[in-house]
């Protein structure tokens, strides 16, 4: 059984940065996508990075390209999202998420990924 525990979130100026924990456990197959999703309020649920397991290929929003990175600890079995340049846009509610897939290229959809975490608060102030 996977389970994911995010951690990190919390409230930071706007131009600040803040990086994000998932610890995962029971992911023992290279052929899983992991990400982070975030939802704000009244606004649909938005990929915003994955990374496929197998490869290392990343696929990021193009709302966070160059601000934000995801990475993997596979050691400490650890996904992180640090996040740079951060603006009000980045309020929401962040998730890891993760689940099979059969390649790189499926890591681009999110909303059928089999886990996921409770979620964490980040809340950008103006």
């Amino acid at each position: 059984q996977v389970q994911l525990v995010e951690s990190g979130g919390g409230s930071v100026q706007a131009g600040g940065s803040l990086r994000l924990s998932c610890a995962a456990s029971g992911v023992t197959d290279s052929t899983y996508c992991m990400g982070w999703v975030r939802q704000a309020p009244g606004k649909e649920r938005e990929r915003v990075a994955t990374i496929y397991i197998a490869s290392g290929r990343k696929i990021y929003a193009d709302s966070v390209k160059g601000r934000f990175t995801i990475s993997q600890d596979n050691a400490k079995n650890t996904l992180y999202l640090q996040m740079n340049s951060l603006s009000s846009e980045g309020t929401a509610q962040y998730s890891c998420a993760a689940g099979k897939r059969a390649s790189a290229t499926d890591c681009s959809i999110v909303h059928d990924l089999r886990y996921w975490g409770p979620g964490t608060q980040v809340t950008v102030s103006s």
